[in-house]
């Protein structure tokens, strides 16, 4: 990790000498200044260094990659060659990396760049023609990409940069071994960059792999959820719940709101209850179609649903300004889903509201939620606080599976300089330094 990097965060957007065509698309778009993530990542990514960024979700992550992206695309001018991208970005869910694609179609648009998207859930024709055609960006999932690699659609040679966006959720999804298989197939000499909202010890284990002596940029926080988040807890009967989401979304002041279940058919059945009462509501989660999915999310942006009912798979994917409400019907199994799910709302700097139910059942897994992220929740109604909250043996079993998998490290590479000191020739009228050689990581 890199503790002398000499850098100087950026003020405005104005001062980075990008490409203009990249400039003017920011100006356009009001970009005037930074976030924290950006104003420290977006310099050293355009020198070309490796970096480990870690913001709570909503803070501008994606532009914090992208703009770096799009500048190195627009100066160097590298020849999109079929089945061979210049930039890779992962991400772990489709509804991610369609809003990634999204992000660099703005921030893109007076640039002449091809870019693909390739995720699951869709027939693969129109991402293989497109990847033929040659691609500059490559935005995917793991397991469709693997898919794409095995069938020769695919060819990592090439790529320059690297990005894995939502580091965390990676591992909570169980793509290490795809990520692995990944890398492997990419050049040695390559910059990558990794985000995540969290920075838990595994995240450090796969940076310390993955990563050749990165700049950690790291946004300090009270907490590891928005400041902007106004969190309440609401104690009560399990079967009081949906009287109570009822009387939420029936107020005046909630104009569009994500409810979280903990399972697909709970978001089901929640739909169906709401639309009993007058509540136009959506379901979203992994057993609906991709078409069934972006149809969805687009009434919730167009505000035909005010209540869009989600499981944690789609968690990170849902990016809809306006979303007023974060109503956790159920408590997240894994606190980390916590941060993940209330970071829908009060995005970019704004304000907003997340109320998690939380029956005697679920103390536990509150407890957990506050160890994680450091702070006192508010209780609404103390007097409804069970006063022996029962640990049911399921709850245990989970914590100590979880506690279990964080002590697990296995294999990591801690060489320091095999084949580190060596760097490529810079590149004639190259405005990035060149990219250290690196050790291959094996699966």
């Amino acid at each position: 990790m890199r503790d002398n990097y000499q850098t100087t965060c950026m003020q405005n957007f104005e001062s980075m000498d990008l490409f203009r065509p990249l400039q003017r698309a920011l100006s356009e778009l009001n970009y005037k200044h930074p976030t924290p993530i950006q104003a420290q990542a977006i310099p050293p990514a355009i020198d070309g260094v490796d970096i480990l960024g870690c913001a709570s979700t909503g803070t501008g992550k994606t532009a914090a990659f992208a703009i770096p992206i799009l500048d190195y695309l627009g100066f160097e001018k590298p020849r999109a060659k079929p089945n061979r991208p210049t930039a890779l970005v992962l991400a772990p869910t489709r509804e991610l990396a369609i809003q990634i694609g999204e992000s660099f179609d703005r921030y893109g648009k007076h640039m002449k760049f091809r870019q693909t998207l390739v995720y699951g859930g869709i027939k693969q024709g129109s991402q293989t023609r497109s990847l033929g055609k040659g691609t500059d960006v490559l935005v995917a999932t793991p397991g469709r990409l693997i898919d794409l690699m095995d069938q020769g659609h695919v060819d990592l040679s090439d790529v320059q940069i690297f990005v894995l966006d939502e580091a965390d959720r990676m591992l909570d999804m169980g793509f290490l071994p795809a990520l692995k298989r990944i890398v492997t197939k990419l050049p040695r000499e390559r910059q990558s960059m990794f985000f995540s909202a969290t920075l838990a010890p595994k995240i450090r284990e796969l940076a310390a792999t993955f990563l050749f002596n990165p700049v950690a940029v790291t946004v300090p926080s009270k907490s590891m959820t928005a400041d902007g988040v106004d969190q309440t807890i609401r104690f009560m009967q399990k079967g009081d719940k949906f009287a109570e989401l009822q009387s939420i979304l029936s107020t005046d002041d909630v104009e569009r709101a994500i409810v979280f279940t903990r399972t697909k058919r709970g978001a089901n059945r929640l739909v169906q209850k709401l639309d009993r009462q007058g509540i136009t509501g959506a379901a979203i989660h992994g057993n609906k179609s991709q078409q069934s999915r972006q149809r969805a999310l687009q009434a919730f942006r167009d505000k035909r649903v005010s209540a869009l009912v989600a499981t944690d798979v789609a968690a990170r994917g849902i990016d809809v300004q306006g979303v007023t409400h974060v109503i956790n019907y159920d408590m997240p199994v894994e606190p980390e889903s916590y941060v993940h799910r209330i970071g829908r709302t009060g995005r970019a700097g704004k304000t907003g509201i997340a109320i998690s139910f939380c029956t005697e059942a679920e103390i536990e897994e509150l407890r957990a939620i506050k160890k994680l992220i450091g702070s006192n929740l508010r209780v609404e109604n103390e007097e409804h606080m069970p006063k022996s909250p029962k640990s049911s043996s399921t709850s245990t079993k989970k914590k100590s599976a979880r506690n279990t998998g964080s002590r697990h490290h296995g294999s990591r590479n801690t060489g320091s300089g095999q084949n580190r000191g060596t760097t490529q020739k810079t590149r004639s009228k190259s405005r990035r330094k060149p990219h250290a050689k690196r050790k291959p990581v094996t699966a």
